[in-house]
């Protein structure tokens, strides 16, 4: 293993900001993991930590193969994370919305130049994500349908569910839409949580990954079977359930979860008399795909997403 820093800058109050990476093997530059963007990406900085462990030992047993070279960044934002907040501290700019980056711009303007100056130049490339929204998803991989989408080889990840879309004028900026149009496979995984630590989940994601990199010649030893025939939809096949109210927000359903119609989903309470002011119910059979989890909600959030199951032939 190599410890290396990939971008760094002065700061006047405190030591230096850093992104540190860490390669394993030498050669061909196949896969680049890249960890927490945001300062409350706890589960995907916890998932690079446990993957730290499993790589040392993967090196030590000598299970990378010769000639290829892998390399993980457990924190592009570790300063917001210091402090528990979600964007980059002195702007609330978000990193993941300024690539490919400006090395003349603005603070995180010039990290996301540095970081995409290393990473665009691998193979293939997973990004542990979060959704702008919060709440808990089924574990998934997801991609923008650029023209450079690889769906097929998304399927060596053994995940039950990948999801394509199409990319809106803000996502030309994100990581994964760049790493795409720089002809690098890129890759969202989506860990069951985002602000909290999820280990059974964390360690589906790593097994999916150790999976990945088997059935990409970049690791020995044999691939775990895959979970199921993944299911590919577009992102817009989901269905949507919207609060009509404010209030506290009552999960009666959890994520990854199938419900039958009718199934009361969720209950949002009047904070002050404790009155349920609505109640969101699965329009159809299906999976709870993503659900709310922050204790309030605003009237008109999409607090629920549904995929619905397919119709029987």
């Amino acid at each position: 293993m190599k410890e290396s820093v990939i971008y760094s800058t002065s700061s006047l109050y405190r030591d230096d900001f850093r992104v540190k990476a860490y390669t394993f093997g030498r050669g061909e530059k196949a896969l680049c993991v890249v960890g927490a963007m945001r300062g409350n990406e706890y589960q995907q900085i916890y998932i690079c930590s446990q993957l730290m462990r499993y790589f040392r030992q993967w090196e030590r047993d000598g299970r990378f193969v010769a000639g290829k070279q892998v390399m993980l960044i457990p924190s592009v934002n570790p300063s917001s994370m210091n402090i528990g907040k979600r964007f980059w501290a002195i702007d609330n700019t978000d990193i993941n919305r300024m690539f490919p980056g400006y090395s003349l711009g603005e603070t995180t303007q010039r990290i996301a130049a540095g970081v995409f100056e290393v990473i665009n130049k691998y193979q293939s490339g997973i990004q542990l994500t979060s959704f702008y929204m919060p709440g808990d998803f089924s574990p998934h991989v997801r991609m923008m349908r650029t023209g450079y989408e690889n769906v097929e080889k998304a399927r060596d990840f053994g995940f039950p569910y990948i999801v394509v879309r199409e990319p809106r004028p803000y996502d030309t900026t994100t990581l994964n839409y760049n790493l795409q149009i720089w002809e690098t496979d890129a890759y969202s995984l989506y860990s069951n949580t985002t602000s909290r630590i999820d280990p059974q989940s964390a360690a589906k994601v790593i097994e999916g990954i150790e999976r990945f990199m088997i059935l990409g010649g970049m690791l020995t030893g044999e691939a775990a079977a895959a979970c199921v025939q993944p299911r590919i939809f577009e992102y817009g096949d989901l269905i949507s359930l919207r609060t009509t109210q404010a209030g506290l927000y009552h999960r009666l359903a959890e994520a990854d979860t199938h419900v039958k119609k009718d199934t009361p989903v969720a209950e949002i309470y009047d904070p002050g008399s404790g009155d349920i002011l609505e109640t969101l119910y699965a329009p159809s059979d299906g999976v709870i795909f993503f659900q709310h989890n922050d204790p309030l909600v605003y009237a008109y959030t999409a607090a629920v997403k549904l995929l619905a199951d397919l119709p029987q032939i």
